[in-house]
């Protein structure tokens, strides 16, 4: 089985490179890569069968990368010290994951399980695994992917969502910011079934229930708890004031 190893850390990419020659000689390693950018690279040129990826790293983490891999058909082998979240995610994806410092016994089990598994099935997998991602595990909470890993949030703890070029910062209550790698349209499809979220501007999801007042205008404008004034833009605004006759 051809295979490529993904981690930012040298001493962990080491480390299963030994024990994968150790204790699996049927994985043929073809390249090791300490960033998600590079590893796209790696990917298109060894068309490799089973990756071993990290998911917290610096630039892209893990789960970024693989939305750029719908078109290749490899199985994953996540190897992470990651949280309980991201875990339930992978196993209810049918994916394997391999907690860090990886144990002989599990590497080995985990391999062949990839080999046993049919290749053609591992696509949906991923699919579903991103779509878990990025929806919300329970009523109310969200998963926000940063630069440094997977941010678990409440919904109802978002002020505000303002758009940043192919970014959007997330304004939480605590005055918190977390600034997150998807466009607003992005962020909007995630809440949208979420009533306390209107998108008011191209710029701007507010989430209504921090919304103190309305002021009329061309468009408008809303205050938000703590003052912050933000703009309603003249094609929304009738679908606002709709919605608030509604509430």
């Amino acid at each position: 089985m051809k295979a490529i190893l993904v981690d930012d850390e040298k001493h962990c990419r080491d480390g299963l490179s030994i024990m994968l020659g150790k204790y699996c000689p049927q994985v043929e390693i073809a390249g090791e890569y300490s960033s998600a950018k590079d590893a796209l690279l790696g990917i298109a040129e060894h068309e490799p069968e089973i990756i071993f990826l990290d998911i917290e790293m610096p630039g892209m983490n893990g789960f970024e990368m693989l939305e750029y891999c719908r078109d290749y058909n490899f199985d994953v082998i996540f190897t992470t010290a990651y949280n309980e979240y991201a875990i339930q995610a992978i196993r209810h994806s049918a994916l394997d994951y391999l907690l860090k410092p990886v144990n002989r016994d599990e590497l080995v089990n985990a391999v062949a399980r990839a080999r046993a598994i049919k290749n053609d099935t591992t696509l949906s997998r991923i699919d579903k695994l991103l779509g878990l991602m990025e929806s919300k595990k329970a009523p109310g909470r969200i998963a926000l992917a940063t630069i440094d890993g997977l941010v678990m949030i409440d919904t109802k703890d978002i002020l505000f969502c303002e758009s940043e070029n192919n970014y959007t910062r997330f304004h939480l209550v605590n005055n918190k910011v977390i600034l997150v790698s998807k466009t607003l349209k992005k962020v909007e499809a995630i809440l949208e079934n979420d009533d306390s979220f209107f998108r008011i501007h191209h710029s701007f999801i507010i989430n209504l229930a921090f919304m103190e007042r309305y002021i009329r205008g061309d468009g408008g404008e809303v205050v938000m708890a703590g003052g912050k004034i933000l703009t309603v833009s003249r094609i929304n605004k009738a679908a606002f004031l709709d919605k608030l006759e509604k509430l």
